[in-house]
């Protein structure tokens, strides 16, 4: 009984930390950082930094019409980095500079604390956490790979027994492609990769949350997996939509995210207490592991030595994490073949 109410306590938690709410950005608005955006533009410098991309932008900060020799290079306008954003980004660095010798704290900027950039990479410590977390996942997707197909039995057909193995592939396809665009928006964050990284993180929280119910609820019926899958996937959908083609709100993004992922925990969470798995243990440590990092990424504090936030915290978090999921699903995998084959005999 007691063992059980600490799973309530747990579950409570989670609920606790879906409804924390983050601070507004200020930065951008302040009227010396506006101001230096400005100046810089009209004169494409910041104090006795330069940049040579401005003088391919008019005094609006309208890109200039003349010949192609006078036109920004297009390996800049395929990172654009142009004369606004290297602006913005020196402006910013400036006057946190400034905010600090007056003794003020950090402030956000357009809804982003000031992170120091590393070869033109706008968060060099959350993309390479992101770029180690799908190594990771590549890794256990092709462990679980080769025990399943050439460790444990196959069905005649060459098929596994294990039921859910489709299922896992997709996930791993889907996991990994959320990865990687996170990475790519965490080294340039920009319109397009926002919305690629948004609309891949969407699938992958619907995903998980159907492979959740699916696999607690031992769904084999296709009827049952359907009206699972149909719910989710309208979500989802509409979800994507709206932010590709009407407004890509971060704000319910997140909450988006937050609620389907504080569903998918639940689920874990209610089956890692009535399962008599061989593996509970570690399908529990997973389930805390969740709680834990899911209550990171919502802390909200400035950059340490300006590179490390609670978002890159998070990111190293989700390492171990991918390790500790895919050794529950071999462990599962090699469960589920014993049952069925003591069944098939």
């Amino acid at each position: 009984m007691a063992r059980n109410l600490l799973w309530v306590v747990v579950l409570i938690v989670v609920v606790s930390c879906l409804v924390w709410t983050l601070e507004a950005s200020e930065g951008d608005a302040d009227p010396l950082y506006k101001s230096c955006v400005d100046q810089c533009q009209k004169t494409g410098c910041v104090g006795d930094t330069c940049f040579h991309q401005c003088k391919f932008f008019s005094a609006d900060g309208k890109a200039n019409d003349g010949p192609w020799y006078m036109q920004e290079p297009l390996y800049l306008r395929w990172k654009q980095w142009d004369c606004q954003s290297d602006c913005q980004y020196e402006c910013m660095m400036t006057r946190e500079e400034e905010r600090k010798r007056d003794g003020e704290k950090p402030t956000k900027y357009f809804g982003k604390w000031p992170l120091k950039h590393v070869y033109g990479i706008q968060e060099p410590v959350s993309a390479a956490f992101a770029a180690l977390d799908l190594a990771i996942q590549f890794h256990g997707w092709v462990s679980y790979f080769i025990l399943v197909y050439y460790h444990l039995p196959l069905q005649p057909n060459r098929k596994t027994y294990y039921e859910y193995n489709g299922l896992l592939h997709i996930y791993a396809i889907i996991v990994m492609n959320a990865l990687f665009w996170s990475g790519v928006c965490h080294s340039r964050d920009v319109d397009l990769t926002q919305r690629l990284d948004y609309s891949s993180a969407t699938v992958l929280a619907g995903y998980t949350l159907v492979l959740a119910v699916i696999r607690s609820f031992s769904i084999h019926d296709q009827s049952a997996k359907v009206m699972v899958t149909a719910p989710v996937l309208a979500l989802v959908a509409t979800h994507i939509i709206y932010l590709n083609f009407y407004n890509l709100d971060e704000g319910l993004h997140r909450k988006v995210i937050y609620g389907i992922g504080g569903l998918e925990l639940v689920v874990w969470g209610l089956w890692s207490v009535l399962t008599s798995h061989p593996s509970k243990c570690k399908l529990r440590a997973f389930f805390v592991s969740c709680i834990l990092t899911t209550c990171l990424r919502m802390l909200d504090f400035p950059p340490y030595k300006g590179y490390v936030d609670a978002h890159a915290l998070w990111r190293a978090a989700g390492i171990p994490l991918s390790y500790l999921w895919w050794s529950f699903i071999r462990d599962d995998a090699v469960f589920r073949t014993t049952v069925l084959l003591k069944k098939s005999k």
